[in-house]
């Protein structure tokens, strides 16, 4: 008998959330046995296999006559019973769900039943070890209780949908995660925050989705459980439900896999287009391009473990590969991602491709010019490939708090984009939740959701308060290195001398050594003072051979300094061409923004200070950075200081107040 479930109110159906708490009830049944972090290792393939169940429920009869008909025939298998299954998988055993509920076999029976799957969907429990699990939950006397708890639940897709199942998928996924406590870069995308990026992402093409037989891909190359690929899914569907789509990604996590998986072949996907893997180190779609791209990779987690191969993709297959323009520090693999899905984006010839991906704030700014994250920014910036940048609400993630961003990638912009970027000011769009879910306190509701979407859509500074357009250039700048020259002198004085021969650069001299150094040094006048460091080195070098002894060029090099002195007040060192040496001590930089003139900025702001100062042309280096929340900074003016005295008499005077009340 199926369990009576409570519903949200008399007539309604059960609400994708209730089902979610309920499914996660079960695992009640394993308190005392495991740990709240195992909870999800039992509870997600048992809906799994529920679902497969039911969905499979109608035409498994006729799988089972084909089966027994056409096992030991010549014709594979794979190619007949589909055909009867209907989907593109199906299960050859005798049991179902509602047959599984024999307590004196059940292990057996379901050992039999999970088996009975066809390869390509076998493997979701096999990633999930399903049936490791089964033999512990009936060494246990769990086995049993569970599955007729779960036989009860019916989740056929006339009573829960392709898209309400995705929902009761990520609701669990968001416990099992929550029970896990699962660092800030292992979080899940909340499904508001996906359909902002996907309203952005399809935006330009409404006119376009609608039509007749069009055929569109999406990819998400850090697919989790599938929720972007799904709500793309369902807003294309909407729009026009004779699409034709093919949906894409690939996963690390075995569990997410499997879960990702089983919604994808539930939807008739090409259950090979679901790769398990590294994405970053073994590109389970390399060669293929795809009209649209969403992602969520993990925030500000390192990528030590694909150093090595990353690496070698970067140097050996340059702009070819995926990671040509350069790498970012090992600490943060984000921008990783993004060039990954820049590869991935259609090419124009094809017609062009868009991304959308959520990072933190680190890839706007991090790395000064020259590094792998300023060449990765310029790469992008340059070639025209950012559309858009989205700040989002703190407090938006289950596991984190932190601020986050959305990238609108395109190598497709419209006209009027060309040479452009827009940022869009969303970190004050939100409502905040009755109740927190984890570190998730507020939501995007769906005015929120249109409000950034009409700021897109507008284009323009009207509203410059939450919307800006800046040309490419704005973001670059050239780091100059500003130098100073060395005053320094030498001299032979002894103090000198015996300073120079104690030097770490000429502690391996003997005696003897020591002894022919000082004498050739006394010929040279220790009362002069030498300002030209290479004719004081060709002095030394010319006073050695005269008095017969020789130095290595390190050992000459040591001497010579240890003969000079700084003297600020002194004359400038030269070369022996005259010209003046760099001080490093005194070495600075400067950033020069790219819509300014070097030399004037140079004259304005450096020489009034340091009139003596000069540019090294061949250490300039261009950058590139987007400092966001700059040019949306809003000044606040301070408290006065009467109003800050006013709060402190205040709160002394309360303090005053409960220590007479003590001692009375």
């Amino acid at each position: 008998m199926q369990y009576l479930l409570c519903h949200d109110s008399p007539g309604e159906p059960l609400s994708n959330k209730n089902y979610a708490n309920f499914i996660w009830s079960i695992a009640d049944l394993l308190r005392n046995y495991y740990r709240p972090h195992q909870y999800g290792s039992i509870v997600l393939p048992f809906t799994i296999l529920r679902r497969l169940d039911a969905v499979l429920a109608e035409t498994k009869a006729d799988v089972l006559v084909e089966y027994e008909k056409s096992k030991d025939g010549g014709i594979p298998l794979t190619v007949l019973l589909p055909r009867k299954s209907k989907h593109a998988f199906y299960n050859t055993s005798k049991y179902d769900f509602q047959k599984l509920t024999d307590a004196e076999n059940v292990r057996d029976n379901m050992l039999d039943y999970v088996r009975g799957f066809s390869d390509n969907v076998r493997d979701i429990f096999e990633k999930y070890k399903l049936e490791e699990r089964i033999q512990e939950l009936d060494e246990h006397d769990l086995l049993f209780l569970i599955t007729q708890d779960f036989a009860a639940i019916d989740l056929h897709p006339s009573n829960v949908s392709n898209v309400e199942m995705g929902l009761i998928f990520e609701e669990l996924i968001r416990k099992f995660a929550e029970s896990s406590n699962e660092t800030a870069g292992e979080h899940f995308t909340p499904r508001e925050v996906i359909h902002l990026m996907v309203d952005i992402l399809f935006a330009p093409d409404d006119n376009d989705l609608d039509k007749a037989n069009i055929v569109r891909s999406i990819y998400d190359p850090t697919a989790g459980t599938g929720g972007m690929l799904s709500v793309a899914d369902e807003h294309i569907r909407k729009m026009n439900p004779d699409a034709t789509l093919t949906l894409a990604g690939q996963e690390l996590n075995p569990e997410s896999y499997a879960i990702c998986k089983a919604d994808m072949v539930i939807k008739g996907q090409d259950i090979g287009a679901i790769v398990l893997g590294n994405t970053l180190t073994d590109d389970g779609h390399i060669g293929k391009t795809f009209n649209y791209c969403l992602s969520n990779p993990p925030f500000g987690v390192d990528w030590k473990k694909s150093l090595a191969i990353v690496e070698k993709e970067h140097k050996e297959q340059g702009y070819e590969g995926r990671f040509g323009p350069g790498l970012p520090r090992v600490s943060d693999g984000s921008l990783l991602f993004l060039m990954h899905l820049i590869k991935k984006m259609r090419p124009v010839r094809d017609g062009g491709g868009r991304a959308a991906i959520v990072l933190n704030g680190s890839p706007l700014f991090t790395g000064g010019a020259g590094s792998g994250e300023s060449e990765i920014r310029k790469y992008v910036l340059e070639n025209d490939l950012l559309e858009a940048l989205i700040a989002l609400p703190t407090d938006m993630f289950y596991n984190t708090g932190i601020s986050t961003y959305v990238w609108v990638l395109t190598n497709r912009k419209s006209e009027e984009r060309r040479g452009t970027v827009q940022l869009i000011d969303g970190s004050q769009f939100f409502q905040k939740m009755r109740k927190s879910l984890g570190s998730k306190r507020k939501e995007l509701g769906q005015a929120d959701i249109d409000r950034i979407v009409k700021l897109y859509g507008a284009y323009d500074d009207a509203d410059s308060e939450y919307s800006k357009v800046f040309k490419i250039a704005d973001f670059g700048y050239q780091t100059i290195t500003v130098e100073r020259p060395l005053r320094i002198n030498f001299a032979v004085t002894e103090d000198r001398v015996a300073s120079a021969l104690a030097s770490k650069g000429l502690a391996k001299l003997n005696e003897g050594e020591t002894s022919a150094v000082r004498t050739a040094l006394s010929e040279l006048n220790p009362e002069y003072v030498w300002t030209n460091r290479d004719g004081f080195t060709a002095d030394i070098r010319t006073a050695l051979k005269n008095s017969g002894t020789s130095l290595s060029a390190p050992q000459l090099k040591a001497l010579v300094s240890g003969l000079s002195a700084r003297d600020e007040s002194g004359e400038i060192s030269t070369n022996a061409k005259g010209v003046p040496e760099a001080d490093p001590d005194l070495r600075d930089t400067e950033n020069v923004p790219l819509t300014e003139d070097v030399q004037e900025y140079f004259e304005r702001e450096v020489l009034p200070f340091a009139p003596d100062a000069w540019i090294d042309a061949s250490k300039t280096k261009v950058g590139f950075d987007i400092p966001f929340t700059r040019h949306f900074y809003k000044y606040q003016e301070p408290r006065s200081l009467d109003a800050i005295d006013d709060d402190l008499d205040a709160v002394l005077g309360r303090i005053r107040a409960r220590l007479e009340a003590v001692k009375a």
